[in-house]
């Protein structure tokens, strides 16, 4: 066989491989190859920017607008505008082109429409008075299965829809913070605190029974009552989005990891899982916001537990292959584990208590399938649905060129402008995650119609 026909990985040269090594990485090497890499993020990330500095969301043209954001024809879309000089009125990037729009000016024409225009249609998303608002957490163990950018484009998908929206990042690569621009500093910009918050007044609570005991108080020390000054008004940034804010994350979260179980170990009766729940209820962000969107980490860490316990729905991207099917399997029964230990031990004291029993419950669970290939990858999705059934989403998100450019230039998919592809290639790849929003658009919709009925029929039970 002649060498030029021989797999490459024959006929390596020892030399020739030597000198293409390079020296040997200490240390220190690490810090530099970390510095480029912040170049090289800061650069990529960047990009979009306005005069200022600033992340700019882009404009937004009448085809747009008409197409995907109000239900309303181009041309009584435009007979409104003329009849209402008061309304924004959009701007064209050439004599008699078309209009284009900020998102600001869009929901304010989505309040006129919905307003004026004709009941039957829906200009504003359904969302019940008086309840507060859903929390989501985006999950899986396995990485690369697209749980960033799944979350990131629901909660983009949400604010295009008229949705408010917060989204917490509780990953401490700060993925999603790149995504909408944010700036981290510390862990002091983070989640952080408001855990060390939660756990700080426990402490206060375990201490003034130790007091009433006759027993010494155990101290807080700076960081707990630090925490005890910080409230989540305080940690969350605005964003390009004028519809989505931001609790960021960065390196330093990764210590909560670390910094929770020693505070579980000095107080057993501190309740960590409740944490984040219960301080962003006690500090009014369910009041604020119609949903919250939780990226967790890639792991079923304490900061990931904190995401799924405060959340109603867990949705689980996941790939059409075995690997990823097997792993997304024993990431369910990790937390099948994990939640029952907590129940059990705290229903042991409930009942020695007769106190009644605790059990976590969320309002829907759901499977998705991303980036799939519906040449290589229907059996395999369709063996998948048979064993999950109705968790499994029956909606699989398609891989298109729309999202690889997206990824690369560190943008959402609702960020592109549709100028830069072809036609075509925008309208399919939007509609892959238009679809995937549709799907969580219809549990989130049911979900808030049962709790109405609920709250209708438990005020008509007290009558």
């Amino acid at each position: 066989m002649p060498d030029d026909d021989l797999p490459p990985y024959f006929n390596i040269a020892p030399d020739a491989a030597m000198a293409a090594l390079g020296e040997p990485t200490d240390t220190a090497r690490f810090a530099a190859i970390a510095e480029g890499c912040a170049r090289g993020r800061t650069d990529l990330a960047g990009r979009g920017l306005d005069a200022s500095g600033e992340r700019q969301l882009r404009l937004f043209s009448t085809w747009e607008i008409t197409r995907y954001l109000i239900p309303v024809a181009p041309a009584h879309f435009r007979r409104v505008l003329r009849q209402n000089s008061d309304l924004p009125q959009g701007r064209a990037e050439t004599e008699g082109g078309a209009k284009w729009f900020t998102l600001d000016e869009v929901l304010r024409l989505r309040a006129h429409f919905a307003a004026e225009g004709s009941k039957a249609k829906d200009y504003r998303p359904y969302r019940p008075k008086d309840l507060p608002a859903k929390m989501v957490a985006v999950a899986n163990f396995k990485g690369g299965v697209g749980k960033t950018s799944t979350c990131a484009h629901l909660a983009m998908s949400a604010a295009l829809d008229g949705y408010r929206v917060l989204v917490v990042d509780l990953d401490s690569q700060g993925s999603m913070s790149s995504i909408f621009g944010a700036r981290v500093d510390d862990e002091w910009q983070t989640i952080y605190p408001l855990l060390a918050r939660h756990y700080a007044r426990h402490l206060q609570g375990d201490n003034q029974r130790r007091m009433d005991r006759g027993e010494a108080p155990l101290p807080l020390d700076d960081t707990l009552s630090e925490a005890l000054k910080v409230r989540a008004a305080d940690l969350v940034q605005r964003t390009h989005w004028p519809n989505i804010d931001l609790v960021g994350a960065q390196l330093n979260l990764y210590w909560a990891e670390f910094q929770i179980p020693v505070w579980r170990m000095a107080s057993r009766g501190w309740k960590l899982w409740d944490a984040l729940s219960e301080t962003l209820a006690a500090d009014g962000v369910l009041e604020n916001y119609d949903l919250v969107f939780f990226d967790t980490p890639p792991a079923l860490g304490y900061l990931t537990i904190n995401g799924l316990s405060a959340a109603d729905i867990l949705l689980v991207p996941m790939g059409a292959s075995f690997v990823e099917f097997d792993s997304t399997g024993r990431f369910f029964d990790m937390l099948h584990a994990t939640f029952q230990s907590i129940e059990e031990g705290e229903n042991v004291a409930a009942r020695a208590l007769g106190r009644e029993e605790m059990a976590f419950e969320w309002d829907a669970v759901r499977t998705l399938i991303t980036r799939y290939d519906a040449g290589q990858q229907a059996e395999m999705a369709g063996l998948m649905q048979a064993y999950l059934g109705r968790t499994l989403s029956p909606y699989r998100q398609d891989f298109t060129a729309l999202i690889g450019q997206s990824g690369e230039q560190a943008r959402g998919i609702y960020e592109a402008d549709y100028r830069d592809f072809n036609r075509d290639t925008y309208v399919r790849g939007r509609a892959t995650f238009d679809a995937t929003y549709a799907e969580f658009k219809k549990l989130l919709v049911g979900i808030w119609r049962r709790d109405e009925l609920a709250a209708q029929n438990a005020e008509r039970a007290a009558e």
